[in-house]
């Protein structure tokens, strides 16, 4: 693992996303030793952290990690998606980290995803995240358009919980997803990033060549404020893990 010079957030470049798993995975596990086991962590779903969830799951299996006593809060979910939809990220949640460890489901949360009173369901959730004391621990991913959780380009860098429609190409990123991309939601419930960066650590992953262009011009650009993620330039506590594909363009 190298730390990039003169980059905009502070950069890894990994040999292999398991590198970047296994650091990851040990600073959870580091965490969590350090607070008696209790701690709240904000998820993110996608491929990126699957690899990451995967050690998790290694770790409790082996009697290494216990999460029964965290609490967690996703980035976002789609809405019109009932929970028990296989594409829901209660569901991605399920299957890769929550049915396969000892996390106590009354203490997981996902943003509000059905249109009825939801303005006020999103000020709940955001008062749900001060209850908690905050997020110690943010994990991200990065969209090929500089998107975190579903914040589109555009978005206030003090932007709060709220409904966001999707770009093209998230839907078209997402399809893989879903039978067809006629199925792909055009609308989700996203974190605000100005929610985010409230978080005390944000540990963001990149993998592959589709996020070269993007890391391109924030990591060596201009402070482009219309581009989410150059909102963690100025946070006290964030990283980025990229493997070289993702860093092809960076130089």
């Amino acid at each position: 693992m190298k730390l990039l010079p003169d980059t905009a957030i502070p950069t890894y470049l990994v040999e292999s996303q398991r590198e970047a798993n296994e650091a990851l995975a040990l600073e959870i596990s580091q965490l969590l030793g350090a607070q008696a086991g209790k701690a709240t962590f904000g998820l993110a779903t996608g491929s990126s952290p699957i690899g990451l969830y995967s050690e998790l799951v290694r770790l409790h299996r082996a009697g290494a990690l216990s999460l029964k006593d965290v609490a967690t809060f996703n980035l976002d979910e789609y809405m019109g998606l009932t929970p028990d939809h296989p594409a829901s990220y209660r569901a991605f949640m399920s299957e890769h980290l929550f049915a396969e460890t000892d996390i106590d489901l009354a203490k997981t949360h996902f943003p509000p995803s059905d249109s009825s009173g939801l303005e006020a369901a999103c000020t709940n959730w955001e008062g749900s995240i001060q209850a908690a004391e905050g997020i110690d621990w943010q994990l991200l991913g990065v969209g090929r358009n500089g998107h975190i959780g579903f914040n589109e380009p555009g978005s206030p860098f003090d932007s709060r919980t709220r409904r966001i429609e999707l770009a093209e190409s998230t839907r078209e990123a997402n399809a893989r997803f879903f039978e067809s991309m006629d199925e792909v939601p055009h609308y989700a419930v996203t974190m605000g990033v100005g929610t985010i960066l409230e978080a005390r650590r944000l540990r963001v992953l990149a993998f592959g060549d589709t996020k070269a262009h993007i890391l391109e011009r924030v990591l060596h650009g201009e402070d482009d404020k219309s581009i989410p993620l150059n909102a963690l330039r100025g946070h006290p506590d964030a990283a980025l893990y990229i493997d070289a594909a993702a860093a092809a363009r960076i130089g």
